[in-house]
Protein backbone atom coordinates (compact mmCIF):
# COMPACT_ATOMS: atom_id res chain seq x y z
CA UNK A 1 0.00 0.00 0.00
CA UNK A 2 1.13 3.21 -1.09
CA UNK A 3 1.36 6.14 1.19
CA UNK A 4 -1.43 7.78 -0.98
CA UNK A 5 -3.65 5.14 -0.45
CA UNK A 6 -3.39 5.16 3.47
CA UNK A 7 -6.64 6.00 5.07
CA UNK A 8 -6.34 9.62 6.21
CA UNK A 9 -8.52 11.33 8.89
CA UNK A 10 -8.56 15.05 8.98
CA UNK A 11 -7.72 17.02 12.45
CA UNK A 12 -11.13 18.35 12.02
CA UNK A 13 -13.00 15.47 11.49
CA UNK A 14 -10.59 13.84 14.41
CA UNK A 15 -11.90 16.82 16.72
CA UNK A 16 -15.43 16.37 15.41
CA UNK A 17 -15.45 12.66 16.67
CA UNK A 18 -13.52 13.20 20.45
CA UNK A 19 -16.00 15.89 20.46
CA UNK A 20 -19.05 13.90 20.02
CA UNK A 21 -17.59 11.28 22.30
CA UNK A 22 -17.11 8.63 19.48
CA UNK A 23 -13.01 9.18 19.61
CA UNK A 24 -11.06 6.57 17.95
CA UNK A 25 -8.06 4.83 20.05
CA UNK A 26 -5.28 7.74 19.27
CA UNK A 27 -1.41 6.36 18.66
CA UNK A 28 1.30 8.71 19.17
CA UNK A 29 4.24 7.67 17.72
CA UNK A 30 6.75 10.44 18.28
CA UNK A 31 9.46 10.75 20.27
CA UNK A 32 9.19 11.51 24.25
CA UNK A 33 10.77 14.86 24.02
CA UNK A 34 8.60 15.82 20.71
CA UNK A 35 5.52 15.44 23.08
CA UNK A 36 6.91 18.43 25.58
CA UNK A 37 6.82 20.37 22.89
CA UNK A 38 3.41 19.96 21.59
CA UNK A 39 0.16 17.33 22.44
CA UNK A 40 -2.85 17.16 21.10
CA UNK A 41 -5.05 17.76 23.49
CA UNK A 42 -8.74 16.31 24.01
CA UNK A 43 -7.93 12.69 23.87
CA UNK A 44 -6.58 10.01 25.83
CA UNK A 45 -3.96 8.46 23.99
CA UNK A 46 -1.17 5.98 24.09
CA UNK A 47 2.02 6.89 23.24
CA UNK A 48 4.43 4.85 21.41
CA UNK A 49 7.47 5.44 19.66
CA UNK A 50 7.43 4.64 16.29
CA UNK A 51 10.47 2.07 17.39
CA UNK A 52 8.45 0.19 20.20
CA UNK A 53 5.63 -0.15 18.01
CA UNK A 54 6.20 -3.78 16.58
CA UNK A 55 6.20 -4.99 19.96
CA UNK A 56 3.65 -2.86 21.52
CA UNK A 57 0.85 -4.21 19.38
CA UNK A 58 -1.14 -5.58 22.72
CA UNK A 59 -1.41 -2.18 24.17
CA UNK A 60 -3.39 -1.25 20.99
CA UNK A 61 -5.18 -3.90 20.66
CA UNK A 62 -6.70 -3.95 24.42
CA UNK A 63 -7.93 -0.68 23.74
CA UNK A 64 -10.13 -1.32 20.99
CA UNK A 65 -13.29 -2.11 21.90
CA UNK A 66 -17.04 -2.35 19.94
CA UNK A 67 -17.39 1.47 20.52
CA UNK A 68 -13.64 2.60 19.77
CA UNK A 69 -12.81 -0.10 16.95
CA UNK A 70 -11.03 2.90 14.72
CA UNK A 71 -7.03 3.86 15.72
CA UNK A 72 -5.70 7.05 14.50
CA UNK A 73 -2.29 7.34 14.21
CA UNK A 74 -0.09 10.30 14.34
CA UNK A 75 3.32 12.14 14.67
CA UNK A 76 4.28 15.69 13.70
CA UNK A 77 3.97 16.00 10.11
CA UNK A 78 2.80 12.73 9.05
CA UNK A 79 5.17 10.68 7.97
CA UNK A 80 5.87 8.22 10.70
CA UNK A 81 2.00 8.20 10.79
CA UNK A 82 1.67 6.72 7.06
CA UNK A 83 4.44 4.17 8.08
CA UNK A 84 2.47 3.53 11.38
CA UNK A 85 -0.18 3.15 9.89
CA UNK A 86 1.14 0.70 6.37
CA UNK A 87 2.88 -1.49 9.35
CA UNK A 88 -0.58 -2.12 11.68
CA UNK A 89 -2.54 -2.30 8.35
CA UNK A 90 -0.11 -4.91 7.45
CA UNK A 91 -0.06 -6.62 10.51
CA UNK A 92 -4.08 -7.43 9.95
CA UNK A 93 -5.61 -4.41 11.89
CA UNK A 94 -8.60 -2.89 10.14
CA UNK A 95 -9.78 0.47 10.97
CA UNK A 96 -6.49 2.29 11.13
CA UNK A 97 -6.00 6.05 10.17
CA UNK A 98 -3.36 8.79 9.66
CA UNK A 99 -3.46 12.17 10.93
CA UNK A 100 -3.29 14.15 7.75
CA UNK A 101 -0.77 16.75 8.23
CA UNK A 102 -0.08 14.98 12.48
CA UNK A 103 0.20 17.18 14.97
CA UNK A 104 1.42 20.52 12.90
CA UNK A 105 -1.76 19.97 10.60
CA UNK A 106 -4.28 19.89 13.87
CA UNK A 107 -2.15 23.26 14.56
CA UNK A 108 -3.15 24.85 11.13
CA UNK A 109 -6.37 23.06 11.23
CA UNK A 110 -7.90 22.86 14.94
CA UNK A 111 -5.80 24.70 17.59
CA UNK A 112 -3.05 27.37 16.26
CA UNK A 113 -2.07 28.24 20.02
CA UNK A 114 0.05 24.45 19.68
CA UNK A 115 3.70 25.87 19.07
CA UNK A 116 5.45 25.16 15.83
CA UNK A 117 8.41 23.13 16.18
Amino acid sequence: MTETELPLITPAELKSRLDAGSGPVVVDVREHFERRIADLPYCDQIRIPMGELPDRLTEIDARRDDESPDVVVYCKTGGRGSWATSFLIGEGRAAVYNLEGGVMGWREEVDPSLPKY
